[in-house]
């Protein structure tokens, strides 16, 4: 094999390797869309399956909190309040609770996206080592 790149012209190597290079290149870009794909198409299963678990546990917590307000509602009727009162009193209450823990959970889920670091700072790393062995090969 040594042989026969002695006795080519050296564009002729550069050309070859340049060449195997772009066919590497090629390669690893097929592997990555079908990677791409295998795990899109994992992940979109997996959502369909949380998309249908959060909507039952939204039906639930409807459920749980109508539940709530009722008895609420009972206790403040044992207290002393007419039935309309205590049903919109009871309501009020529950719905500031749960208005409450909701702002506290949204604001800690917008602060943690606001710390995030969006950089692929390891991809770049990967990208430019890629490109000096390149330039070390092709000099």
């Amino acid at each position: 094999m040594a042989d026969l790149n002695q006795n080519k012209p050296l564009s002729e190597l550069i050309g070859s390797l340049l060449a195997d290079v772009t066919g590497l290149i090629r390669k690893e870009i097929t592997l990555a869309k079908t990677e791409a794909s295998e795990s899109l198409s994992r992940a979109l299963g997996g959502l369909e399956t949380l998309g249908i678990g959060l909507v039952l546990a939204i039906g639930a917590l409807g459920v749980l909190l109508s539940a709530a307000v009722t008895g609420v509602s009972v206790l403040l009727v044992g207290q002393g309040f007419t039935e309309t009162a205590a049903s919109a009193l009871a309501a009020l209450i529950v719905g500031l609770l749960v208005g409450i823990i909701a702002w506290a959970m949204i604001s800690r889920g917008f602060a943690a996206l606001r710390a995030n670091n969006w950089k692929l700072e390891r991809t770049a790393a990967s990208i430019g080592r890629d490109a000096e062995v390149v330039k070390e090969k092709t000099s």
